[in-house]
């Protein structure tokens, strides 16, 4: 029998604490707005000496303003100084490749807020043209921030390791391409990549109107992307491909579905829930159906969409399952089939079941995900 050799933990250094306890500092203000460093020290457990420590550095850095006294009604005594993020002395640069090679960005605010938003009517050309560019388009958008930036995210359709780096994404002509790396010796800022359904999951997690600490994001296309945030940290998996629902067998021959026999899906086998739910072929086989016929079809979709994901529910007992995409088509019958089925299969003992919904974000959930992996990777929020 063969053991496994457990990897040792890292030897914790000071630096570490510190880096942990300003992680703690921003996320609670990024979470809760402003507070006093009274209020920071008891909500986090850290005494007030250090917290005032760690607010004077990040003051001096940009990233913390000072608001003056609070002024809230109901605080008694000496009116404490509120502390905020600050807004108008550092950005977040953002990108998003998702639409069909039509780049989209953004320059945020440390809060999320869009600032100016720019897109690329052109189509992204393939290969190493499309790097040239993507780079070119991410200084646009730095050079009008007019403070200093403090990381570039780009969401981009395909497999991406942790890293950065794009195993491959066919319809870019990218194939092991360590995009992170090379924007980051051109654009002389850190810069963090992420597949476009794990940065609509981050978006959805951190300014979605989600519940708890765990999202599953579907995004509905051309095909579809399925991104996973656990404990509000991104899952990759070991092959980079966590949350990826598009290819689990969702019909086969005989279940009684209204499209017969199951279709050969672009993977090579049949009946696989892509070949249901991406909007081309979901339009093509609604056209020219009526009314009952087109709410049956959404029905069945939705029906199937839902047994797909009560096993992913089952096991990692997600607490929102957010849905991306054309909303005449996954709303109503489709949505209402899938949570019903939802139901149906899981344990009735669960203490609830996940929150299925459509995006408040809509297909702005990648662009503002990929803002958060830059709060992510440089202060450690949200």
């Amino acid at each position: 029998m063969r053991m496994r050799q457990f990897q040792r933990g890292e030897l914790s250094l000071p630096t570490h604490v510190r880096d942990f306890n300003r992680a703690a500092v921003l996320q609670r203000l990024f979470r809760g707005g402003p507070m006093s460093r009274a209020d920071l020290a008891r909500h986090i457990g850290l005494t007030k000496v250090t917290v005032s420590a760690l607010i004077s550095d990040l003051v001096d850095e940009g990233v913390v303003r000072e608001l003056g006294p609070d002024k809230r009604p109901g605080t008694p005594g000496k009116r404490p100084t509120l502390v905020a993020l600050c807004e108008d002395q550092r950005r977040i640069v953002a990108v998003d490749l998702t639409r069909d090679g039509h780049l989209s960005g953004a320059t945020m605010t440390l809060t999320g807020e869009s600032m100016d938003h720019s897109r690329l009517d052109a189509l992204l050309p393939l290969g190493d043209a499309g790097v040239d560019a993507l780079t070119r388009f991410c200084r646009d958008l730095i050079d009008r921030a007019r403070v200093p930036v403090l990381g570039v995210g780009v969401s981009t359709p395909g497999v991406v390791t942790g890293d950065g780096t794009i195993v491959k994404a066919p319809k870019r002509d990218w194939f092991d391409l360590d995009l992170q790396s090379v924007l980051e010796d051109r654009l002389r800022l850190p810069v963090t990549v992420a597949n476009d359904a794990n940065c609509a999951a981050l978006g959805e997690f951190a300014f979605g109107e989600t519940d708890g600490d765990s999202v599953l994001s579907i995004l509905v296309g051309d095909g579809i992307g399925g991104g996973l945030v656990i404990g509000g940290s991104l899952v990759h998996g070991s092959t980079s491909a966590a949350g990826e629902i598009a290819h689990i067998t969702a019909t086969t021959a005989g279940d009684g579905a209204p499209w017969g026999e199951p279709t050969l899906c672009a993977c090579g086998r049949r009946g696989c829930l892509e070949t249901l739910l991406s909007e081309p072929l979901l339009r093509a086989a609604l056209d020219g159906r009526g009314d009952a016929e087109r709410e049956a079809w959404l029905t069945a979709v939705g029906e199937r969409l839902g047994a797909v994901l009560a096993p992913v529910v089952a096991v990692l007992d997600v607490s929102d399952i957010v849905i991306s995409g054309p909303e005449d088509l996954l709303g109503g019958p489709l949505v209402d089939a899938a949570r019903a089925t939802l139901a149906d299969h899981v344990w009735p003992s669960m203490n609830h079941l996940p929150n299925l919904g459509l995006s408040r974000l809509k297909d702005r959930a990648p662009l503002v995900g990929a803002g958060v992996l830059v709060l992510s990777s440089t202060l450690g929020i949200p």
